[in-house]
C-alpha cells in the first residue's frame, strides 16, 4: 500500500500568476511498488451553482453553468516503473499560467460561486489495483496595483423619514442615527472604518450590529440569479447606548471569503455592508452601502 503527500514548498501557499509553484511528491510505500506512471495537474475552475429558488426559473442556465476552466496544466513526474520500499521524493516545479483568453481571478470561497485551485497527483497502479490519488489546495491572489485608489466617504443619516420598505410608517418610532464611513472603496487588506452616532430615539436601543453581505450573480444573455447571503455579522454596541457618543466601526474582510469585486459576462461577486440598529421591541433598521474591494 501506497500513501501520496504533495508538500508546497512556500508556506502561505499564496501565488500570483507568473510565479512557479516548488514543492515535492513524497510517496511512502512498504516494499516495492510497481506503477504505471506519476502525473501531477493543476487545475483553476470557477464553479456556478444555482439558489433553490433560481433553479425552476432560468432552464437556459444550465448550459451556461458549466465550470469554468482557468488553469489546466500537467506534467509527468515519472514514467512507468517500479518505486523502491520506504520513502520516495520527487521535486517538481510548475508556472502558474492562465489557460489562452482566460482571466486568473482570486481564490474565492462563496455560497453560489466557488473559484478554486489545486494541485492533484495520481500514481497510477497496475491492472487490479487501485490508483492512488491526492490533491492539495493553494491560494491565487492579484498583484497589487501600482495607483491608488480615491477614498470616497459616505455620511448617512437614518431616521423615520428616510427609510423604504414600511408597511406602516405610522408605527415607526421617532429616531436618528447619523453616521460616516471612511470609504466604500476598500483596501481587501484594510479593514472597513467609521463611526455611527445615535442623536435620539423614542424607544429603547438593544443592540448596533454590522453586516457584509456577499451579493453573487450567476447568469447568461437569457437572465441572471442574484443572490445574497451573509459573510459574517459583529455587534458594535451593546444595549440602550449613550446619545450623541461616536461609536467606532471597525470590521476586517475575512480571507477566501472575501476577493476583489469582480464583474463577468457570466458571474460577478460583490459586497454590502450593513449598518442594523436593533430596537427594544425588535424592529429592525437597517441602512445599506455598496462596496468595492481592491488590492492596492
Amino acid at each position: 500500500m501506497a500513501t501520496l503527500e504533495i508538500r508546497i514548498k512556500r508556506a502561505s501557499k499564496t501565488f500570483k500568476e507568473g510565479e512557479l509553484l516548488a514543492g515535492v511528491i513524497v510517496i511512502t510505500c512498504k516494499g516495492e511498488l510497481a506503477h504505471n506512471g506519476i502525473n501531477l495537474s493543476m487545475e483553476g475552475t470557477v464553479n456556478l451553482q444555482l439558489s433553490a429558488r433560481s433553479v425552476g426559473l432560468f432552464e437556459a442556465f444550465y448550459n451556461s453553468l458549466k465550470p469554468i476552466a482557468l488553469v489546466d496544466s500537467s506534467v509527468v513526474m515519472a514514467k512507468p516503473g517500479k518505486l523502491p520500499n520506504g520513502k520516495t521524493e520527487i521535486p517538481f516545479e510548475i508556472p502558474l499560467k492562465p489557460k489562452a483568453n482566460r482571466t486568473l481571478y482570486e481564490t474565492y470561497h462563496g455560497v453560489f460561486v466557488n473559484i478554486q485551485y489545486l494541485l492533484k497527483c495520481e500514481l497510477k497502479r497496475t491492472l487490479l489495483a487501485k490508483d492512488v490519488t491526492k490533491q492539495t489546495e493553494f491560494i491565487v491572489e492579484y498583484r497589487e496595483q501600482k495607483e491608488k485608489v480615491s477614498v470616497s466617504p459616505v455620511d448617512f443619516t437614518v431616521s423615520p423619514e428616510s427609510l423604504t420598505n414600511v408597511k406602516e410608517r405610522a408605527t415607526v418610532p421617532k429616531f436618528q442615527v447619523k453616521g460616516r464611513l471612511n470609504s466604500v472603496s476598500c483596501k481587501i487588506t484594510d479593514a472597513l472604518t467609521g463611526v455611527v452616532s445615535v442623536e435620539h430615539s423614542d424607544i429603547a436601543i438593544k443592540s448596533i450590529e454590522l453586516q457584509l453581505v456577499r451579493v453573487e450573480t450567476c447568469g447568461c444573455a437569457e437572465g441572471y440569479a442574484k443572490d445574497a447571503t451573509e459573510i459574517q455579522n459583529i455587534q458594535i454596541a451593546d444595549g440602550d447606548v449613550a446619545r450623541g457618543v461616536d461609536i467606532p466601526v471597525f470590521m476586517s474582510f475575512p480571507r477566501l471569503f472575501t476577493c476583489p469585486t469582480i464583474a463577468t459576462n457570466t458571474f460577478k461577486v460583490e459586497f454590502e455592508a450593513n449598518v442594523v440598529i436593533v430596537l427594544q421591541d425588535d424592529h429592525l433598521i437597517t441602512e445599506n452601502f455598496p462596496i468595492k474591494l481592491l488590492r492596492f
